[in-house]
């Protein structure tokens, strides 16, 4: 009996220390930790989930949509909940567009409850995933940007990050108001992990719409004519301009090798360059203009002034030559321009002087940023006379020594064209439907001047001129050819194969209401502007004055 009561004081000693520790246990948890395992508590009922921003729509001038943003998803797995992996690895794979072996290690991965298993997969793909039930396949709302005309000025249109940031051209310079504000929603989950509430914390903000200058209908046609010239001559690269002079808006910008917007990973690196601004060149002869207009401006010349131009031109340690081999002559200021003879213009900067040509070179804008709105913008390489050698004197003035960028140029003749006003080039016409304005100019040189070498410049595409071969009969034209050497890497001296080949020209020549900018890197078959390049600009001149209602002179 006493063996009972001595085992039955043991029990109810254990069951009072028992007791004792739950006490203990549920004080401490009640009053030392109950802030903690709320806490817990409230992340594993409440969530905040972040609604991200429809980014804003890219249009062209009349509202046709060149980059759009549509609702996707990130597809998530938690392995620990995939219950047949082979499975469902095998139906998941097509509509995720990955090899069922990736997906299947997804599933799979150990020691984690979360997985990635692709980004940005279209709405109707993620729709389809929802719809089979899998447990563990987590969508996650995003939105995916779309080009819905693919090729179109896909360059200038940049690209945006699986994160929904700018990372190139336009996307990444208008970030800010393209991207818009995400917004916050918290959700309350009953225990089983059902939803009880669902409460907007901050309401998303879409993007803003960003338009515009270009017209997408040229911009189609200028992309078709610079993919003809990479199919003929195989060149690194190309990039052509159309610009309104008079505004300075660019109304079709196109670069080559082409790149599709929606596939930009598979473009080499160099081909998603914008060379409109990024490229700088030696501009070679198109580059004799500014020559001129600085001795016209001076009033050291007049278009009709008479220069003795010997066969070989000795300057310093340089001998110059003509393109064409020729005897000793007397050819006028308009001559040399319409033959863009070296030795004449190299007679026509010495005339102006070392730093009054300095002075020109600068004041139409090269060696600094244009201001354009397109970001990658590079300054170019100018001298100041300072830095001048003895023989500087004798490459300067015909375009070489000096590197510039296409809009750089295009931006100086639209100067010439528009009466001697240098403006910035825009392409951007509004924003979030309001306009933006017009950038401001500043005279450069007189009306007259300007009316001056548009006269002269017409000589280029006239019989006996450098591009006669790109007049368009009944078009009252104007333009410069101008092949340039570039320098061979391997010897830093100019090269005898490798040239750029451009062509800058307007309509109609006396009140210019279109400029087409054309450079070609390196092609391959011909060398000279008047045969690569003013063709191109025949085709696009040809194609552009009828579709916007220039008329006939």
């Amino acid at each position: 009996m006493a063996l009972i009561d001595r085992r039955i004081g043991l029990l109810f000693v254990a069951f009072i220390a028992l007791l004792g520790v739950a006490v203990t246990r549920a004080t401490y948890l009640g009053a030392v930790r109950a802030g903690s395992l709320q806490k817990a508590a409230v992340t594993q009922q409440v969530t905040k989930v972040t609604i991200p921003a429809v980014r804003g729509s890219i249009t062209d001038r009349n509202g046709v949509e060149l980059a759009i943003s549509e609702s996707a998803a990130d597809v998530a797995a938690d392995p620990y909940l995939t219950k047949n992996p082979q499975a469902e690895a095998a139906q998941l794979a097509p509509l995720l567009g990955k090899p069922v072996a990736t997906v299947l290690s997804g599933l799979t991965r150990p020691h984690t409850g979360f997985v990635y298993l692709a980004h940005l997969v279209p709405a109707d793909r993620a729709t389809a995933i929802a719809k089979l039930r899998f447990d563990g396949i987590t969508l996650l709302p995003q939105v995916t940007r779309v080009y819905p005309r693919s090729w179109a000025a896909s360059q200038v249109l940049g690209t945006v990050g699986w994160n929904d940031m700018g990372l190139s051209g336009l996307e990444y310079s208008f970030n800010s108001v393209l991207r818009g504000i995400d917004g916050v929603r918290r959700i309350v989950n009953d225990a089983i992990g059902q939803p009880i509430s669902i409460d907007d914390m901050r309401m998303t903000k879409p993007g803003r719409t960003v338009a515009l200058t270009i017209d997408a209908p040229l911009q189609d046609e200028v992309e078709q004519v610079l993919a003809g010239v990479g199919a003929m001559y195989q060149p690194k690269g190309a990039t052509a301009i159309v610009m309104n002079p008079n505004t300075g808006e660019i109304l079709a910008l196109a670069n080559w090798p082409r790149v599709n917007a929606n596939d930009i990973t598979g473009a080499p690196a160099y081909a998603r360059q914008d060379r409109a601004v990024g490229f700088t060149y030696e501009p070679g002869s198109t580059f004799k203009a500014f020559t001129v207009a600085g001795a016209l401006q001076d009033q050291v010349v007049t278009p009709f002034t008479q220069f003795f131009l010997p066969s070989v031109l000795q300057v310093a340690d340089r001998q110059i030559h003509d393109a064409e081999a020729r005897g000793d002559e007397t050819a006028s200021v308009a001559q040399i321009l319409k033959q863009s003879s070296n030795i004449g213009a190299d007679e026509i900067g010495m005339k102006l002087g070392a730093q009054r040509f300095d002075y020109w070179v600068h004041r139409f804008g090269f060696g600094q940023k244009t201001g354009v709105d397109l970001p990658g913008e590079e300054r170019g390489i100018v001298l100041h006379h300072q830095q001048y050698s003895g023989s500087s004197m004798g490459n300067l003035p015909m375009g070489q020594g000096e590197s510039v960028t296409p809009i750089q140029m295009a931006t100086a003749y639209a100067a010439i064209a528009n009466g001697g006003v240098l403006r910035p080039a825009r392409i951007v016409k509004s924003v979030g439907g309001r306009d933006l304005p017009t950038p401001g100019g500043q005279r450069i040189i007189s009306a007259s001047v300007a009316a001056n070498l548009r006269d002269m410049l017409r000589g280029v595409l006239a019989p006996g001129g450098t591009a006669s071969e790109a007049a368009i009969p009944g078009y009252d034209l104007a333009g410069k050819t101008g092949p340039a050497n570039k320098i061979d890497p391997a010897t830093h001296q100019y090269s005898s194969v490798n040239y750029v080949a451009s062509f800058m020209g307007f309509v109609p020549a006396s009140r210019p209401q279109l400029l087409v900018a054309v450079m070609v890197d390196q092609p391959q078959g011909a060398i000279y502007g008047g045969a690569v390049a003013a063709p191109a600009f025949q085709k696009i001149v040809g194609w552009a004055v009828p579709y916007l209602g220039i008329s006939p002179r």
